[in-house]
């Protein structure tokens, strides 16, 4: 089978297209994503054909403070976002035989495989990005609206972001599917989610739940085994003392000037040795320090086992990352799926959150004071006993198997 594979987002959501990706591979299908632009030079030293889509990340994700848009420019807007992927998307996408998408921001996709007339699959990485009782949805990407609070009614906040893109898509969708032969739609979201979505994450740590209106399949986490070794310098930080906090930030550049100065008064306070990832901000942090260790991009699969406690923003990849390697977390969410996972830990008893907000001093003492207690450690391994190492591989069976999507 020829598949594309796509999505729009940072690091943590294409790693696990790349992890799908690299299961189909050694199936004997051919794979082409379509990812932004950031990570095409990544895409292909692994050997992958990949399309740009979507705006840069980096440039992106580095905007201060967050945007708020009214609604006369979000229509433009969502009218460039849907002509970008009945063009790209659907010529990338050219003498497939199936599309998977995985992010609800590629609202055409769905169109797109219809006017290409092979199968589409939809799937998410967090069950709240579907519609349940049980998850409220999380802030639309493009509004600075707070997380819903825990008593909120959930079906109402479903109708709330089924309005939002029927407002905001529809027209444009609509105008573009008449335009190769298609139907009006009345309702963009429930067309694009389908009626058998998947949902691409860990049972343990983020279960689906049970009933809705919903044909869930939920393979498993999607992650990509690392075999990389630790670099020389690492490893001899690591067994030159007790286990260290890893801070880390990932992709994300929304971050105080001085949060390099916060996680080092934190480390510090506690009387612990720290590994900070610099990530897409490049925090700043003291060159002659010896209980601080700065880092690039790493094999986190090999260090997250060896250190006292994760400490990063809540990325559907890291939470699943640090759940695997069995450490303790500390989640500082800011946006998005973020809150979910960080409540998931905690309700886990495998971490805790910090405050809304910018991560501070005080508030990083009170949660890694409790995460770093024996019987939050003891958790955190046995959540790392359960979950699934399978996920992708189970996913690229099923997804190549006849009848398994949705046409």
């Amino acid at each position: 089978m020829r598949i594309m594979l796509a999505t729009i987002g940072s690091r943590g959501d294409v790693q696990p297209l790349v992890a799908l990706a690299t299961r189909l591979r050694d199936l004997g299908h051919e794979v082409r994503l379509c990812v932004p632009p950031d990570f095409q030079d990544w895409l292909a030293g692994l050997g992958f054909a990949a399309t740009p889509i979507g705006p840069v990340m980096r440039k992106a994700l580095a905007t201060r403070p967050r945007p708020s848009y009214t609604a006369e420019q979000l229509a433009p807007m969502a009218k460039r976002q849907i002509e970008a992927q009945f063009g790209k998307l659907a010529a990338a996408t050219e003498g497939c035989d199936l599309l998977l998408s995985l992010t609800p921001q590629l609202a055409a996709a769905r169109s797109v495989a219809e006017s290409l007339g092979i199968g589409y699959v939809f799937a998410v990485l967090s069950p709240n990005m579907l519609p349940s009782p049980y998850h409220a949805p999380p802030p639309v990407p493009l509004s600075t609206e707070p997380p819903a609070p825990p008593d909120a009614d959930n079906w109402a906040l479903w109708e709330r972001d089924r309005k939002f893109m029927n407002d905001f898509l529809r027209t444009a969708l609509n105008e573009h599917r008449a335009g190769v032969g298609l139907p009006a739609l009345e309702d963009v979201r429930d067309h694009a989610f389908t009626d058998r979505p998947w949902v691409a994450a860990d049972p343990t740590v983020g279960p689906w739940l049970e009933p809705t209106d919903l044909n869930v399949f939920q393979p498993g986490g999607w992650f990509l085994p690392d075999e990389r070794p630790l670099a020389p310098g690492l490893e001899r930080f690591l067994d030159s003392g007790d286990p260290p906090i890893y801070f880390g930030f990932g992709s994300s550049m929304l971050v105080e000037d001085d949060l390099g100065e916060v996680v080092v008064r934190t480390a510090r306070t506690l009387g612990r040795r720290a590994i900070v990832s610099r990530g897409w901000a490049g925090l700043e942090l003291p060159a002659d320090d010896d209980e601080i260790l700065a880092v690039d991009e790493i094999n986190v699969q090999a260090l997250f086992p060896r250190v006292a406690a994760v400490v990063h923003f809540g990325s559907a990849g890291t939470t699943l990352m640090g759940a695997l390697g069995g450490a303790p977390q500390v989640l500082v969410p800011q946006m998005y799926d973020q809150h979910y996972w960080a409540s998931r830990i905690e309700q886990l008893g495998a971490g805790f959150v910090c405050p809304p907000g910018n991560p501070t001093v005080d508030s990083l003492l009170s949660a890694l004071d409790r995460a770093l207690r024996p019987e939050v450690g003891a958790t955190a391994r046995a959540v790392a006993a359960a979950v699934r190492r399978d996920g992708a591989e189970v996913a690229a069976h099923r997804l190549t198997t006849a009848g398994a999507f949705a046409a």
